[in-house]
């Protein structure tokens, strides 16, 4: 696995873009979802919090810009296509991808590492007995374990390339 910057790459990610939101904290991305709101607000945010901005929306992205702000224009209904048009359009503007550690999918704190002692209180014995290393998010709790859904993360991290 590379070696992760101290400081990931920010982003805001609009309403649309919620499964995207939750693969690039998988891997290690700080990103916001703002699920509710108005497009005044996301750019507020954006600029409030350093944060590039991930939409769907043309009309978004091109009001990001005239604000001077960071924006990437993401298309595509896959996760695949949305994943490779952000990393083409971020490299496009010389945008460098930067990840640290994964965090939650859920609501984006850091992971820490528990036992397989401590988790196998709140997994499915059949977890508990295939797996052995364990995270939980900082903030909600939630559990993680590199299970069935591991392999297409995986697959669609090698579409950030080996310099993020």
């Amino acid at each position: 696995m590379a070696a992760r910057s101290q400081r990931s790459t920010k982003f805001e990610v609009d309403a649309m873009l919620g499964s995207l939101a939750r693969k690039l904290r998988a891997f290690g991305f700080d990103s916001s979802y703002y699920r509710h709101g108005t497009d005044a607000g996301i750019l507020a945010a954006c600029r409030r919090q350093g944060r590039v901005l991930l939409t769907s929306d043309r009309q978004l992205a091109a009001s990001a810009g005239k604000r001077g702000l960071s924006a990437i224009l993401v298309v595509g209904q896959s996760d695949r296509a949305r994943l490779s048009s952000m990393v083409r359009r971020a490299h496009s503007m010389g945008l460098e991808l930067r990840r640290s550690e994964p965090r939650c999918s859920l609501c984006n704190s850091m992971l820490a590492r528990v036992t397989a002692a401590e988790a196998r209180e709140q997994v499915p014995n059949s977890v508990a007995l295939r797996h052995r290393v364990f995270y939980r998010c900082s903030h909600c709790g939630q559990l993680y374990w590199k299970g069935g859904h591991w392999k297409k993360l995986r697959s669609l991290e090698t579409l950030l390339g080996s310099g993020s």
